[in-house]
């Protein structure tokens, strides 16, 4: 049985529409290869650019460094570094020089013994030994109080006789002024002359019988004339008398040891000691007594609110069976 022309037509415009899809995939399918083609394409080319770029900038530090077609080093011909370095030479030779001949001139305005501008007071200060503000200790313990003995004995072995021997006699209440001469001689401070706070009948220096013996020096100012006559004056502070012994008698620091004239021009200076012996009773034992000690009788000043260790000091004391 024969189809109708109609139905023939249908059938045709199927067939049409089939092969359009066809093809339709057929494109779209080619255009997907396409795009992946250009893709992996640009990549390649953007990964070449990439090393090439690397290639560039690698060959470019290296011929910064060195650059074989121009001999250039670091961006530099050898006559080029060695003009450079040739400035610089001069610029800070020149600089060195005269910053050395500044410093020479400077030197030669100074004195070499005596500091020309003095950044310690005129009026020195007293300082103790043993070196403690509190001196506590229990008399039948030797423990407690070797350390204030040791501290003693180091400080007077530059006064022992036998080096002091070596030094000059010196006139009793006069200056030894010595401006002109070239070699400073030293007066003799023996540290016999302490007596029973020298160490040397009693090498406890009172301190196992709980009369100790406590040293006081005045700090050493260069040129220091002191007018009158300086001695060390001690009390204690409070209600409670306490019975103190002087060495050398009355406290006295002698003008003979003044004036110093440097470290330098006087190197085996002593200045003046002065010991106090503290004659504590047994009322005294187990109680804590302030004791100031002041420079009196001369021009030195002892009363600077200020400065409480200017020609004073004061220290406390507690001595316990």
């Amino acid at each position: 049985m024969s189809s109708s022309p109609q139905n023939q037509d249908q059938k045709l415009d199927q067939d049409q529409d089939q092969d359009q899809d066809e093809d339709q995939k057929q494109d779209q399918g080619q255009k997907q290869v396409r795009d992946r083609d250009q893709k992996r394409e640009g990549k390649e080319v953007q990964s070449e650019k990439m090393n090439k770029e690397k290639e560039e900038e690698k060959e470019s530090s290296n011929y910064f460094i060195y650059n074989p077609r121009t001999r250039e080093f670091m961006g530099r011909t050898a006559g080029s570094w060695g003009r450079i370095l040739l400035f610089y030479l001069i610029f800070y030779g020149f600089l060195a020089g005269m910053f050395s001949f500044t410093m020479w001139v400077m030197l030669q305005t100074l004195d070499e013994n005596v500091p020309r501008h003095q950044d310690r007071v005129a009026n020195p200060g007293l300082v103790i030994r043993p070196h403690a503000a509190e001196i506590s200790f229990n008399r039948s313990d030797s423990t407690n109080y070797n350390q204030y003995i040791q501290q003693l004995h180091e400080l007077l072995q530059r006064y022992n006789d036998s080096i002091q021997k070596r030094h000059d006699l010196c006139l009793v209440g006069e200056y030894t002024e010595q401006d002109e001469e070239p070699i400073k001689k030293v007066c003799q401070f023996k540290r016999s002359a302490l007596r029973q706070c020298s160490g040397l009948s009693d090498t406890s220096f009172g301190f196992a019988d709980g009369k100790p013996c406590v040293i006081i020096k005045m700090n050493r100012v260069i040129g220091l004339k002191p007018q009158g006559d300086p001695v060390i004056n001690c009390t204690a502070k409070g209600n409670r008398p306490l019975q103190i012994q002087y060495f050398p008698s009355e406290g006295r620091l002698d003008k003979m040891f003044f004036p110093y004239y440097g470290k330098k021009a006087h190197p085996d200076y002593v200045q003046p000691l002065v010991a106090v012996k503290l004659f504590l009773t047994k009322d005294d034992l187990n109680v804590e007594q302030t004791v100031e000690c002041k420079v009196q009788g001369s021009d030195l000043r002892n009363d600077d609110d200020r400065d409480k260790f200017q020609g004073r000091v004061t220290f406390r004391i507690k001595v316990s069976e």
